[in-house]
Order: C-alpha cells, then sequence, then structure tokens
C-alpha cells in the first residue's frame, strides 16, 4: 500500500509564542495561545479496548487531558510506530482504553505543579508514553511524566524526534553490554573495538551504526541486499556485508581478524553460527529480537572456553538509570549531528495521517525498510 501523503511539519514551532502567553491553573501552566484552545476540550485519539488485528484500532473523539504535578501535556506532531506497539496491542486487552505507541515528538503546551514554566513551548521527543500507562503517542495531545518528554536540540526535527526512543534506546543498550563498554556512550567510549549490527537497514540497526561509530568503533554491518546495502552505508558503517551475496563469516573475519567484541544482534538463533564464527574471546552478543524463532541452542564449552556471553535487550525492563543514560547519551549525539533519520540518514520516513493507523501498524508488522510515522497534528 502507498504511504500517506508527506508530513506538513518540518519541525518548526507554529507562529505563537508559547511562552510569553501563559496563564497560572488550579493543575499548572498553560500556553493561552496553543492548540487547545482553538480545538476547544476534545481531541482525536486513536484507540482500541480489545486486542487482535489493526482493525480493532478506532479514531475516536476524548476529553483533553490536564497535567498533573511533575508531567507535562505534548501537542502531539507526530507518533512513531514500533514492532511492540503492534505486538502489545495484538495481545493485550486494550482494557479500560489503550492508546497505542510509546515514541513520538511535539511541543509541550501546559505544564502540571512543579514543572517549570520555561518548559512551556519546548520542542520535545517522547519515550515510553505507553509503558504501564493507557495513553500512547496516538492522539493529539499527551500528559506524561516530564523526564519522558525530552528537549530536542534546534537543529533536530520533529520528525527525526519521533524517530528516536525506542530504537535508539535499545541500540544505546545493546552498544554499553560489550566487553569493556561504559554504562553511557560518548566520543571515543568505543575506540579500539568493532562491533558488528547485524540487520544494518533497521530502525535499531541503524542506531546502533551511528551510536558505534559516533562512540568511537569501527563499525561492521550484515544487509541482505543492495538496496539495504546502501542504506546501512547512509547511516555510516565502515564495512556492509552482503551474507546472501557472500561467505559473511570469512568476510568478516577478513576485516576482522582478531573478531568481532560485540555483536547487536536481531535473528538471535538464525545468526548464533555466524556470531560464534566472528566474535573475539571474551566478546558478547547483545540480542534484541527472535525474529519469528524463539529458541536457539548453543555450545556451552565453547562459550566457557572462549568466554562469551549473550545478553538480552528489552528496554522497557532494563533498570530505570539505564534508560536515562541512554536517553542523556541519544540526547547528546543529536545536539551533535551524530545521530540522525531519514532516506539521507539510512532510514527513510513513511508517513500517515491519524485516521490511518491501522495501516501504519500493518505497515510495520510487514517488516516496510525505514521509519512509519503518523502525522497526528
Amino acid at each position: 500500500m502507498a504511504p500517506a501523503r508527506p508530513s506538513r511539519h518540518s519541525g518548526g514551532l507554529p507562529a505563537f509564542n508559547f511562552r510569553t502567553h501563559v496563564r497560572k491553573g488550579n493543575k499548572g501552566l498553560r500556553g493561552t495561545n496553543g492548540l487547545a484552545g482553538r480545538l476547544g476540550t476534545d481531541m482525536k485519539a486513536i484507540v482500541y479496548t480489545r486486542g487482535g488485528g489493526s482493525d480493532v484500532l478506532e479514531l475516536r473523539e476524548r476529553p483533553l487531558p490536564e497535567p498533573g504535578p511533575g508531567e507535562v501535556r505534548v501537542a502531539v506532531r507526530f507518533s512513531g510506530v514500533n514492532p511492540t506497539d503492534w505486538k502489545r496491542r495484538t495481545g493485550g486487552d486494550g482494557s479500560p482504553e489503550q492508546v497505542p505507541n510509546q515514541d513520538g515528538s511535539g511541543v509541550v503546551d501546559a505544564v502540571g505543579a512543579g514543572v517549570p514554566a520555561e518548559r512551556l513551548g519546548q520542542r520535545v521527543w517522547l519515550w515510553e508514553a505507553a509503558y504501564e500507562r493507557a495513553d500512547g503517542t496516538a492522539q493529539e495531545y499527551l500528559v506524561l511524566p516530564e523526564r519522558q518528554a525530552v528537549p530536542l536540540p534546534e537543529q533536530a526535527s520533529l520528525e527525526l524526534g519521533a524517530s528516536l526512543g525506542i530504537p535508539a534506546m535499545t541500540a544505546h543498550r545493546a552498544l554499553t553490554l560489550g566487553p569493556g563498554a561504559p554504562e553511557r556512550l560518548a566520543p571515543g567510549a568505543l575506540a579500539g573495538q568493532t562491533v558488528l549490527v547485524a540487520g544494518g537497514a533497521g530502525a535499531v540497526g541503524n542506531a546502533a551504526i551511528q551510536l558505534a561509530r559516533w562512540a568511537g568503533a569501527t563499525v561492521v554491518t550484515t544487509v541482505s541486499g543492495p538496496e539495504k546495502a546502501a542504506l546501512a552505508k547512509a547511516a555510516g558503517a565502515h564495512h556492509v556485508v552482503d551474507y546472501r551475496a557472500e561467505d559473511a563469516a570469512a568476510a568478516i573475519r577478513a576485516l576482522a581478524p582478531a573478531g568481532v567484541e560485540l555483536v547487536v544482534e536481531v535473528a538471535t538463533a538464525t545468526n548464533a553460527a555466524l556470531d560464534l564464527a566472528v566474535l573475539a574471546t571474551g566478546g558478547a552478543v547483545a540480542f534484541y529480537s527472535e525474529a519469528g524463532v524463539p529458541e536457539v541452542t548453543l555450545p556451552v564449552r565453547e562459550l566457557m572456553v572462549r568466554n562469551l556471553s549473550w545478553r538480552g535487550v528489552l528496554i522497557y525492563t532494563i533498570p530505570l538509570e539505564a534508560k536515562l543514560h541512554a536517553v542523556a547519551a541519544i540526547q547528546q549525539a543529536v545536539a551533535e549531528g551524530a545521530l540522525r533519520a531519514g532516506a539521507e540518514a539510512g532510514l527513510p520516513w513513511h508517513h500517515y495521517p491519524l485516521e490511518r493507523t491501522a495501516e501504519a501498524h500493518d505497515a510495520v508488522q510487514g517488516s516496510i525498510v525505514g521509519k512509519v510515522l503518523i502525522d497526528v497534528g
């Protein structure tokens, strides 16, 4: 199916000024010239009340939410769709009413008690909006804890903001699980190491390539064809191996004779033999997907002798401290221009309007190459 129209928003603010038109209410501060005032007391949202296919998603009118203490309200511009969004919808019951999608971007238009007024009007990127909460980003306005609305650097577009979240945080976590890796990435943190990123054309793979290169690693990635190879190159991979066109293990070993220190893995069971063949002694595999094969068999004695480790990554359940390290590193990388998105960065955007959220979920479930964004506001 064809993607929807191109986005109307390149990342700039509307013409009105939130910060100079502020009034104080019972629950905090809000911008009087914000979009909420134009829309009245209702807003549009995508919801589901039962688990199932994308046909359970409905467009509804909902009351405009008010931020509580420590919270901000965001006028959502873009909602990013990830595989866990459709998986949660498929497996959950949606009760009493669930708004999907973890990631997004927008503009802060109201703040709750205890939140500085300076946050009004900030362009922000959002993370884990729907984790253990009923309110994801597929709605015009969203209330969430202040720390989950991260200010976007001036040069970063709102589309980029909605592309960060789960993929970039997953990539950061994986890259900090290798031998000698720090808790938080920074320039030079992985200097002298070689990192293999499996599936460099995916959203997590794209972020892993960019973050690893920013941190000083030599980055090798595997892809399944020339089109994906071009995307991985655009992301900044030093070396791209097409595993369908050549012996991947031999090619990687030629590039890294002593082996790679870390593998960021998307197909854990499928690539287990390849990972064993290319890992350096003491190396690690950080895996974040089963890719349809739920069990993996590993040679225990070989892992013992070579001191190899396999570490699982699910961003929702890692320690909060690790999440905050990821957010801080991502923020720094974006500010330095080292973490980008869009076709020129190897992660083309596919836009859908809010009323076509079901099609957006289907596109991600169908493994579309690139990043699916829902144009919300």
